[in-house]
């Protein structure tokens, strides 16, 4: 008994020492974005300990099980958010190869107000669906850059955009930005965000200087939102390196930064789903709520963000 114990807590040990350190190297990037669930299996030895009166091991699975509880819970413990405020709905989408319902995306633009519309994987052949369904009559102005296959980016906007452009990841995924100025706020700069996906470990190379040279949030300047597919859970120290400057994640400002935005929601893929699309606003924005909807042929449910900005002054 005493040594199945020691076996059942040694890998969420282990894990918990990896996480604490931020060692998200090689295979185990892939590996620390199920750090929730593991999370939540490392109260099992602690519970297995103290009925079987193993103290020892008790408290070693104990401090693990804390060390883990404490890297995942804030995700799902609202904050205070400042109030008032210019209101600003976004959404963020990824299409699956421009395969996902366009018709679906539109519905929760028009049915949720939906203001601002970064999307990822974005192709002609979306481009053309999204405005089929009628998505230029909700939102006119774009910043797009669509691509064959999984590169392309897109920005919708029921505001104008100025500074329209796109760049390329060396990843080679595109970001579609722009800036907007809602009725009543500052000039708000906006950006549909893909770095690479660590697919393999050839990737990762990509995948973390993707990250790490997404820009940053400027106090001095215009304020700035991230949406989109960050390939990346709050678990990767790169992503939370990115978040260090001067941003939020807009999903755990109010409790629900554990809600899992990809996974076995189309195709053959059974994982166990993850948060991997986050919308990260400029710390000087607030959030009122964050909520993830299915959209049909994507492997991503899109999140949508009721956000507050600040006013003129």
């Amino acid at each position: 008994m005493k040594i199945m114990i020691w076996l059942l807590l040694l890998p969420g040990l282990l894990w918990a020492i990896l996480r604490l350190a931020g060692w998200d190297r090689g295979l185990l990037v892939q590996l620390f974005a199920f750090t929730p669930y593991v999370a939540a299996w490392a109260w099992l030895p602690v519970i297995v300990a103290v009925f079987g009166r193993h103290w020892a091991a008790g408290a070693v699975a104990l401090v693990a099980a804390v060390i883990m509880t404490a890297c995942v819970l804030p995700r799902a413990v609202s904050g205070r958010e400042p109030p008032g405020g210019v209101a600003l709905q976004v959404m963020t989408s990824n299409m699956l190869l421009g395969g996902a319902d366009p018709a679906t995306v539109v519905r929760l633009v028009r049915d949720h107000d939906i203001e601002v519309l970064a999307v990822q994987e974005f192709t002609p052949e979306a481009e053309a669906g999204l405005r089929a369904a009628g998505l230029a009559e909700l939102l006119p102005y774009s910043s797009l850059a669509a691509e064959a296959r999984s590169t392309g980016s897109g920005l919708y906007s029921r505001f104008p955009i100025t500074a329209a452009g796109a760049h390329r990841n060396g990843g080679g995924f595109m970001q579609a930005y722009g800036t907007i100025q809602p009725p009543g706020s500052d000039p708000l700069i906006v950006e549909s965000a893909h770095p690479a996906a660590p697919y393999a470990v050839s990737a990762l190379h990509d995948w973390r200087e993707d990250l790490l040279k997404q820009p940053h949030a400027d106090p001095h300047g215009p304020a700035r939102i991230l949406l989109g597919d960050f390939n990346s859970t709050l678990d990767h120290a790169e992503l939370r390196e990115l978040i260090s400057h001067g941003y939020r994640d807009a999903a755990v400002a109010v409790g629900k930064g554990l809600v899992p935005t990809w996974g076995n929601y189309y195709g053959p893929r059974r994982l166990p789903p993850v948060t991997i699309d986050h919308v990260l606003v400029d710390a000087r924005i607030g959030v009122r709520d964050v909520r993830v909807y299915r959209v049909p042929k994507s492997d991503h449910r899109a999140v949508l963000a009721w956000l507050r900005l600040p006013a003129t002054k």
